[in-house]
């Protein structure tokens, strides 16, 4: 079967966050898709077969870590709905069903996707002494991101702080469920991007995701009640970079990226 790496949230090879996709007629074992994603070796690794026709989703789709499976992927979604349209497997909006709930993928002319992504729901609550301690900084703030999500965003003070973090991983592991997004405001809006952000994710075998596409949908409500806009950039500075648009739409938000194809292979397993 065909098995292809895709870089997401970017519009260059070897930036943006690469996931692997595969196309399927059902959904195998998951102790296999297991396997091919501890394989790939990605952040995620998305598994899709199409439905029957006049249902509520056209493809069903899943994705697995190095380790895990879980809920929500961004950027995987955005792999997937790339391929999708580049090999004329599917043309206009596709509708997947997944562990979250049927998501949206809407292709641009320009080459753009937009996904339709639940809204993180928000609660703020004291920055715990243990986040402080694996960050070597201090939070301004914290929120839980809910479930569907499961990590704590923390505000840090500014750009600089967030691009100079190299947290105990470790420690991190122990003080939350997925993991933490740590924001702050641009140091220079003229830059392209409203916020920063990096994304650390140890309990589910990822130290440092490279974008987060999930993460956006906490970081948009974030930011908007901050700055009074719905719709912002963000750079999420990590070693690769890649720039995730976001849409407020209260209980939606969209997340807007460019894909790029790098690898294309067979997979004999």
């Amino acid at each position: 079967m065909i098995i292809r790496i895709v870089d997401a949230f970017t519009d260059r090879p070897f930036a943006g966050n690469p996931a692997g996709v595969l196309l399927l007629d059902a959904f195998p074992e998951d102790k296999w898709m297991q396997h091919v994603a501890r394989e790939v070796n990605h952040a995620e690794t998305a598994f899709a077969h199409p439905l029957p026709e006049g249902g509520a989703a056209d493809w069903a789709l899943r994705w697995f870590t190095p380790t895990t499976e879980v809920d929500m992927c961004g950027h995987a979604t955005l792999a997937t709905a790339h391929v999708l349209h580049t090999t004329g497997a599917s043309e206009g909006p596709v509708r997947f069903a997944t562990r979250s709930g049927v998501l949206v993928a809407t292709p641009h002319a320009d080459g753009s996707i937009t996904l339709d992504f639940p809204t993180a729901p928000l609660t703020e609550e004291p920055v715990p002494h243990a986040i402080t301690e694996a960050l070597g900084v201090r939070p301004l703030s914290a929120h839980d991101t809910g479930d569907a999500i499961g990590d704590l965003l923390v505000e840090l003070a500014d750009e600089q702080a967030v691009r100079n973090l190299a947290p105990d991983l470790a420690a991190l592991a122990r003080g939350s469920r997925r993991g933490v997004i740590a924001t702050a405001l641009a140091q220079d809006p003229g830059t392209g991007y409203d916020f920063v952000s990096r994304c650390f994710f140890p309990n589910v075998g990822i130290d440092e995701d490279p974008v987060t596409g999930s993460a956006h949908t906490a970081l948009a409500p974030f930011w908007a009640a901050r700055t009074g806009r719905d719709d912002l950039t963000g750079l999420q500075a990590s070693a690769r970079t890649g720039l995730v648009r976001v849409g407020l739409r209260g209980a939606r938000t969209l997340l807007t990226g460019h894909a790029v194809t790098v690898v294309e292979g067979e997979l004999h397993a």
